[in-house]
């Protein structure tokens, strides 16, 4: 199959994002890399991380064992080569460390640090963190996370040593073209504990308030606080059940107030295991829930009919200067061998189709691009 070529028509004025949702590189994932933890585990059902490289071998055939640290990435690697996006931000949803200091939740993720570059290997810029397993394994396992990721080179937001780190921008430079403020925000209804809120003299995520007014405005004094003309603003938030289509009044509201009273140009949805519908906001583009984007899923049953196994890369383009959303194309990838493979023509189709059901109610369509990408279309 002949790769993508996403992006609009050359124009030196835009700048280009890459989006996705979850990269959860810990538990069977982390087996098959060169420098795995052990793999015991402390879940109900599980007990090694190992079992979930068997369901899925025993699903989709033998993974090789170690995989290279680019092994992961599979045909996205070639589609981030072609789109040349000048910013790759990610949610990490998993501890780097060794850390043993789990904590008794149900199901916990960690990565060893030596594999961290398997992220380096799609050159991300940021990976934000308020999320609800950068604490599985303690404060310890945070603290190394923040260390392993910034030695690599990796930008952060939305955890940290306390409230101000954890509250802080990641701040990204491009070239000719302005800068680039990513806020990372966590939600409770994704279900990151309340304990795991970073304070003043206390380590962890950067926890909402709720979606109030109240809230809404805590984050436009932060945003002014940082933003200089010409800024382009992301929220990126951890919200909301894995499973379902439904966007709830709040949220939607919530959106829709840090575009108009925040400053936010770019609302990255993400903790739902499979891509929601996408709003265009007073020429900002809301997507609610970007997906999984790398799990060790395979071969798990339930929920079937949501194609969790089917994902997306999200390339927004923006005008360099306003923020005004030019163009938003998809790149859609199936997870399978624990790597990320080209969709077929009849996935591809399922995802139109059901982003186009999704996005009617929000203005949205969905259209097939050249290359077997997906476009999005507004009124």
């Amino acid at each position: 199959m002949e790769p993508a070529a996403p992006g609009p028509p050359g124009n030196s004025n835009l700048i280009t994002l890459f989006l996705c949702g979850d990269v959860m590189t810990g538990r069977g994932i982390d087996q098959i890399l060169p420098y795995s933890n052990p793999p015991a585990i402390h879940e109900p059902y599980m007990e090694t991380a190992t079992d979930y490289v068997r369901f899925a071998e025993k699903v989709n055939g033998p993974i090789p064992k170690p995989v290279d640290f680019a092994y992961i990435w599979g045909d996205a690697l070639e589609e981030l080569v072609l789109a040349s996006p000048d910013v790759r931000i990610i949610n990490l949803e998993t501890s780097i460390t060794t850390s043993e200091d789990w904590l008794p939740k149900g199901i916990n993720y960690r990565m060893h640090p030596k594999n961290v570059p398997c992220i380096t290997a799609a050159k991300i810029d940021c990976c934000v963190l308020a999320n609800n397993h950068v604490l599985d394994w303690g404060y310890a396992g945070l603290a190394e996370t923040l260390e392993t990721l910034k030695k690599a080179g990796v930008s952060t937001a939305g955890a940290g040593d306390n409230l101000d780190q954890a509250e802080a921008a990641a701040i990204m430079e491009v070239a000719g073209k302005g800068r680039m403020l990513v806020f990372s925000l966590g939600s409770v209804t994704s279900g990151i504990p309340p304990d795991w809120a970073a304070s003043e003299n206390k380590a962890g995520v950067n926890l909402l308030e709720g979606f109030s007014e109240k809230t809404v405005r805590a984050i436009a004094e932060s945003v002014r606080e940082v933003k200089q003309p010409g800024d382009i603003v992301i929220a990126s938030i951890h919200w909301g059940s894995n499973w379902g289509y439904y966007i709830p009044p709040e949220q939607r509201a919530f959106a829709h107030q840090l575009i108009e009273k925040a400053g936010v140009n770019i609302i990255h949805g993400h903790s739902s295991h499979h891509p929601k519908g996408i709003e265009i906001y007073q020429e900002s583009p809301i997507l609610y829930g970007c997906g999984d984007f790398l799990n060790d899923y395979e071969g798990i049953r339930g929920y079937e009919k949501y194609r969790g196994e089917l994902t997306l890369m999200y390339f927004v383009s923006m005008e360099a200067g306003t923020g005004k959303v030019c163009h938003l194309e998809m790149v859609p990838l199936q997870i399978k061998h624990f790597r990320l493979n080209r969709a077929s023509r009849e996935d591809r189709q399922w995802l139109q189709e059901t982003l186009t059901r999704e996005g009617k109610k929000l203005g949205t369509q969905v259209k097939e691009g050249s290359h077997h990408t997906l476009i999005l279309k507004w009124e």
